[in-house]
């Protein structure tokens, strides 16, 4: 087994998003049952975006508890609150305006016109605090239950790129991103140590277009080139693909 945990590879991105909604609902009732309440950390993109579709569609997501549901985010692109491109606005138009979750419990990452204005690293330092006020003792992150990750045709995780200094932070949580290499250039990213706080880890991918990508991030060990490569967590982390992105894979 690779050391960058399994793969599942499902027929389409249709089937895909079916059981990665089902495997979800799973792990936060779980978590809900042994810890009292779960937090997971959203994806924005188009895999990220039919998982959460899918959910709002499937029979079994009354087994979440909304009132004990945190919702965290990944990364952010750093625009007006409402911009059709932030992926907190598409997440809540996918799922969280139809379930009830709590507003407090939605922590999404600052926008440009929020109490920072247009600073990003004041905005990245806001929300690496409100990460902290959520973690246990000792922790700067809560113990996501579940963070779910895109993988770009770069291998970026998040907003975090090949070769970019927030690929080696070691310290912070979140930090800005700027003159990123797809736009908008200016985001808000988790950095590898609060991405590795996560039980569990989802990657994932769809399309020919991550093939390359997928099986360069799966025999890579250098995260600084291939972030996918960096992405896991602490109990789990899990590769979801399409055939058309395991296509490289010569363990498939």
């Amino acid at each position: 087994m690779s050391p960058h945990g399994p793969v599942r590879v499902h027929a389409d991105t249709a089937l895909l998003a079916k059981a990665a909604a089902t495997g979800l609902i799973q792990r936060v009732a779980d978590a809900q049952a042994e810890f009292d309440v779960a937090h997971i950390v959203l994806t924005g993109g188009r895999n990220g975006n039919a998982l959460l579709h899918e959910l709002s569609l499937t029979p079994t997501l009354g087994a979440i508890d909304f009132d004990r549901l945190h919702v965290w985010w990944g990364d952010e692109r750093f625009l007006p609150a409402g911009h059709a491109d932030r992926n907190e606005t598409q997440a809540r138009e996918a799922l969280l305006d139809t379930v009830p979750v709590l507003p407090e419990l939605v922590h999404p990452m600052p926008a440009s016109d929020g109490p920072d204005g247009d600073d990003v690293e004041a905005a990245a330092a806001r929300y690496a605090a409100e990460l902290a006020a959520a973690a246990p003792a000792g922790a700067l992150v809560p113990t996501f239950t579940l963070a779910m990750f895109g993988v770009g045709p770069d291998t970026h995780v998040a907003s975090l790129f090949p070769g970019f200094a927030a690929t080696e932070e070691t310290e912070r949580t979140v930090v800005a991103v700027r003159e990123a290499p797809k736009p908008p250039p200016t985001r808000i990213t988790l950095t590898f140590p609060a991405i590795r706080a996560a039980h569990e880890v989802w990657l994932l991918a769809a399309g020919e277009d991550k093939a390359d990508a997928v099986a360069a991030a799966r025999a890579s060990t250098d995260p600084t080139k291939t972030p996918a490569a960096g992405a896991y967590g602490t109990g789990a982390t899990l590769w979801l693909l399409d055939r058309a992105a395991a296509a490289g894979l010569q363990e498939h």
